[in-house]
């Protein structure tokens, strides 16, 4: 069974939930309405369905591979990469006047979801060079702009992120690359970086290292960290490329998942130094490289979206056809499929309900960067770019792990087949393990909604939050029906226990850090399942209206929203007594390290 995008679903979030008709209604943003998202994703999905979806498979059993120094991507990507980029999807939500085609977050997401569900290897190489995009648009010089971008949004060149060498991990203040100033406005870089994705390949005919590394006499610690341009070919005056620039790849890792994207080892200046440009000011590359690790946290959330989507449609395909046991209720005396056996159905429906909670969620937030960047008034900018930058390390933590579980559930649907290769059940569950992980781990995630996202404002665009949904409680409550009704139960219930572990968060911060941060996951977690039982609460409403007008799709999203209300959000309440009651992890943080 290949990918099949649910593009009504998509458009359904977009209009409804995520205001599609505001952002259209922002300067620039005149022409992105409902009729050109539709055109833009059912586009979209032909290439991810037809070209992107059949290579999936053949990247995890036929990988990339180095030799010599060389990577050569799987059979089929190079030619499937050039018709991404000769479609213009590149440049998706890019500036017109760089070449892109300058429509909001909000299109581009759905398009990004499709991408990663389609083939997650693959997908990665775009997400990476769009960071690099953002990077180089906000903290690069206007000649910077013009040499580089235009090019990573043609697909000409592909673009990178490194950041972590082999003493550093997720510790950039460890970051050794060095930098030499050369007088001429050049610097030399030595040093080695790891976990580079599409550090090295044959897909395009340059790649963009942006690169983190230290000038001599620079501060100790993340204040002495400068960001860097590496191109692998060097560029002339007049864009053409040059001689190789001194960076190789020296392997690439063996993975769990995610096997045809090359993770490389970088080695900088092995032979008289490779040549950098710096990029803004000197001392703040971590600033800067944020830009880009946020873009990519982002897109990283959409990634968990994305696998979970791939395995819920396989596990409903198997469960219709796999024929096993007869029916507990004795309505058949013959075996059925297996669809029809309650847990079966339970855990579909799980899948299903994460899938589509994440998806919404994810596409509220991008609303919330679009109107960010673009509305006409500076407060107005300024509250949607903190609701956003709070909902990141959300979208990013709680939708990975979601696909953890949702992806598992796929292999259990499956049964014993699941665990055999030739499936294929397995391979989103070891693509999507990577996801909690990369560009900052869940803790790290849980640590920045903390520690910049929620103590920075003392709690007040999580009470802005909690205030909205208060709103969709009240819409619950005034309508005559029990399946709303119930939801509005169990989502008050968990804006309860979410506004206690935000108060708890808020007052015990300074006091004691420890059980704030041992209850920064489960807080992260808890945001997750409350935000987007949320969002699924709102879709219920819309979906009672409208249930006449489409009985199959309305009809659905309707148990679809009370099944995460009775099943995923109850499961706030035990999160907020793990962090409130029980103080994080005043138990196990008494542990004496010997014990372990």
């Amino acid at each position: 069974m290949s990918y099949t995008a649910p593009i009504k679903d998509m458009l359904f979030v977009l209009k409804e939930l995520a205001g599609l008709d505001t952002v259209a209604g922002l300067p620039g943003f005149e022409e992105a309405g409902f009729d050109t998202a539709q055109a833009v994703l059912e586009e979209s999905a032909k290439l991810c369905e037809q070209v992107l979806a059949p290579l999936n498979v053949e990247g995890d059993r036929n990988p990339s591979s180095w030799k010599e120094g060389v990577v050569t991507a799987t059979p089929g990507f190079k030619e499937a990469f050039r018709q991404f980029v000769e479609g213009g999807w590149q440049g998706v939500q890019h500036p017109a006047e760089y070449d892109g085609q300058g429509l909001p977050k909000l299109i581009a997401t759905p398009c990004i979801e499709m991408l990663n569900a389609a083939n997650l290897s693959f997908a990665l190489c775009p997400l990476l060079t769009d960071g690099a995009i953002e990077a180089l648009l906000t903290a690069g010089s206007e000649a910077q702009k013009q040499r580089y971008v235009p090019k990573l949004i043609s697909g000409e060149w592909t673009g990178t992120m490194n950041l972590t060498e082999p003493q550093a991990g997720s510790d950039l203040a460890l970051v050794r690359t060095r930098a030499e100033p050369q007088g001429d406005g050049t610097y030399r870089l030595f040093g080695t970086k790891i976990f580079i994705t599409w550090g090295e390949h044959d897909m395009a005919e340059n790649i963009v290292h942006l690169v983190l590394a230290r000038t001599p006499n620079a501060p100790e610690g993340v204040k002495g960290i400068s960001l860097f341009i590496v191109p692998k070919f060097m560029v002339g005056e007049d864009g053409t490329l040059g001689e190789r620039n001194d960076v190789h790849c020296v392997s690439i890792e063996h993975k769990l998942g995610i096997k045809a994207s090359p993770t490389a080892v970088l080695q900088f200046g092995d032979h008289g130094g490779a040549i950098g440009y710096l990029i803004g000011e000197e001392n703040r590359g971590l600033e800067y490289m944020f830009i880009m690790m946020n873009a990519a946290r982002f897109a990283v959330g959409m990634q968990g979206v994305a696998v979970a989507d791939r395995a819920y449609q396989k596990a409903v395909a198997y469960a219709k056809e796999r024929v096993q046991s007869r029916p507990v209720d004795g309505s058949a005396k013959q075996a059925v499929t297996i669809v029809h056996h309650p847990d079966v159905r339970r855990m579909l429906a799980t899948m299903r309900a994460l899938t589509e909670g994440a998806r919404a969620l994810a596409y509220v937030a991008a609303a919330h960067s679009d109107i960010a960047h673009r509305h006409a008034d500076e407060h107005v900018r300024a509250e949607h770019q903190a609701v956003y930058e709070y909902l990141v390390p959300i979208v990013k933590g709680w939708s990975t792990e979601m696909s953890l579980e949702v992806t598992s559930l796929g292999v259990q649907v499956h049964g014993g087949m699941g665990f055999i290769e030739e499936t294929g059940a397995a391979q989103y569950y070891r693509d999507a393990r990577i996801l909690p992980i990369y560009e900052g781990t869940t803790a790290i995630q849980a640590n920045d909604l903390v520690g910049r996202k929620t103590l920075r404002d003392g709690g007040a665009v999580a009470q802005g939050l909690l205030r909205e949904i208060d709103g969709t409680i009240e819409a619950l409550k005034a309508r005559n029906d029990d399946a709303l009704r119930s939801i509005a139960t169990q989502l008050e219930s968990g804006r309860q226990a979410m506004a206690r572990v935000v108060e708890f968060v808020v007052k015990h911060a300074k006091t004691d850090p420890n059980a704030v941060f041992a209850g920064s996951v489960p807080y992260l977690k808890l945001a997750g399942i409350v935000l987007g039982g949320w969002q699924m609460a709102r879709a219920a409403l819309i979906a009672t209206e409208r249930k006449a007008q489409d009985p199959s799709f309305f009809g659905a999203k309707i148990p679809t929203a009370q099944f995460f209300a009775e099943h995923v959000l109850p499961q706030a309440a035990a999160l907020e007594t793990s962090i409130v009651t029980a103080k994080g992890g005043e138990g196990w943080l008494a542990f004496d390290v010997e014990q372990f």
